[in-house]
């Protein structure tokens, strides 16, 4: 049996450093969800577990070293630190905050890799957190991302194929919006909903097993302009 891929969360304010960083992270096996800036991370953080917390120091709002040091009170997720500040007082203050490592930019990515890949290797909870299940909370409701499951409590949600796909779609890219085109894409036609229109019924539908008023959604969200986007919290 192949060992678990492990699930990595960057957050960078860097909208193309990010990007950058999930698909060469991707390439080389694990599994990768981004953040914009610290509450977003927060956000994603409650619904969902990492194996690996990848940090930017200078993110607008809250910054990496303050979002360190307070999930250090929370949890012990390895946590890697990316600055332009690589003077020694900078490093240690990201130590002491309770950082593993710390990474100044620019820096060759196989540097990042070998990094995230010693950090694994020396911090045991890592590995065994890969073998667990991977859920995200929605509320009263929850998501088995392994098994493609929906329960609310002991019950479980009976999805439809294409409600079935989209909670896949939504569960891959957690906490970022996806075009209804592509949302259109991904599911199957089943009476045309393979049209855009149709995912905005299918949406509706998804909504009344999620949602505990799905009149004013919580967790399925509409983001104006970019599609939907599930909200774990």
């Amino acid at each position: 049996m192949s060992e678990p891929q492990a699930h990595l969360l960057v957050a960078d304010d860097d909208e193309r450093i990010r990007g950058l960083l999930q698909k060469f992270l991707i390439r080389n096996g694990f599994l990768v969800t981004t953040a914009r800036d610290a509450a977003q991370a927060r956000r994603l953080l409650s619904g969902l577990e990492f194996d690996m917390l990848i940090l930017d120091v200078m993110m607008p709002g809250e910054d990496g070293i303050s979002l360190t040091r307070d999930l250090r009170g929370q949890m012990s997720v390895p946590i890697l630190l990316l600055t332009a500040k690589g003077e020694a007082q900078n490093r240690i203050e990201g130590l002491e905050a309770g950082a593993d490592d710390y990474l100044v930019k620019p820096f060759e990515p196989k540097e990042l890799l070998l990094r995230i890949n010693a950090i694994l290797r020396r911090v045991p909870q890592a590995r065994a957190a890969a073998q667990l299940p991977k859920v995200l909370h929605l509320g009263a409701v929850r998501y088995d991302i392994d098994r493609g499951e929906l329960w609310r409590g002991a019950d479980l949600v009976k999805l439809t194929a294409t409600e079935a796909q989209l909670m896949r779609a939504f569960a891959a890219q957690p906490g970022q919006p996806i075009s209804r085109e592509k949302l259109a894409g991904d599911t199957p036609a089943e009476d045309g909903a393979g049209q855009e229109r149709a995912v905005d019924v299918q949406i509706t539908r998804l909504r009344r097993k999620i949602e505990d008023d799905p009149k004013r959604p919580r967790f399925l969200q509409t983001v104006r302009g970019e599609g939907y986007m599930l909200q774990p919290g």
